[in-house]
C-alpha cells in the first residue's frame, strides 16, 4: 500500500521554527517529485514548496522564501520543510504529496499529485 505520513507539527511561538518529515511506505521517493501544501482553516489549500526527483529543485512559494528550506534524503525515503521564522499566518495543516513522469514546472499545482498524506497540524501563536 503506497502511504505517505507527515510528522513534526506542533504549536510553537512566533519566531520558532519546526521541521517537518514526510516518509514514504511501499513505494521508492526517489522517483517521485514531492510538494509541500497547507491549508489553513476557511482558505484554499496552497502550495509551499517542491523539490524534484532527479536534480534536487527546489520552488517556494513567496510567502515562505527564505525562510523555509525543503530538502530530501532518498536512503531514508524521507522528504523534510525545515521552518524557521514562524509566523501567525503560517498556521494550517501542512501535506506532503508525491508524483512522478509529469514535469517539474507543475510541482505548485496540487491536481499535479498523485498521492497525499494525512496531514501535520502547525501552529503558531504566542
Amino acid at each position: 500500500q503506497l502511504q505517505l505520513v507527515e510528522s513534526g507539527g506542533g504549536l510553537v511561538q512566533p519566531g520558532g521554527s519546526l521541521r517537518l518529515s514526510c516518509v514514504a511506505s511501499g513505494f521508492t521517493l526517489d522517483y517521485y517529485a514531492i510538494g509541500w501544501f497547507r491549508q489553513a482553516p476557511g482558505k484554499e489549500r496552497e502550495g509551499v514548496s517542491c523539490i524534484s526527483s532527479r536534480t534536487g529543485a527546489t520552488n517556494y512559494a513567496d510567502s515562505v522564501k527564505g525562510r523555509f528550506t525543503i530538502s530530501r534524503d532518498n536512503a531514508k525515503n524521507t522528504v523534510y520543510l525545515q521552518m524557521n521564522d514562524l509566523k501567525p499566518e503560517d498556521t494550517a495543516i501542512y501535506y506532503c504529496a508525491a508524483y512522478s513522469t509529469r514535469s517539474f514546472r507543475l510541482c505548485t499545482l496540487a491536481s499535479t499529485y498523485d498521492y497525499w498524506g494525512q496531514g501535520t497540524q502547525v501552529t503558531v501563536s504566542s
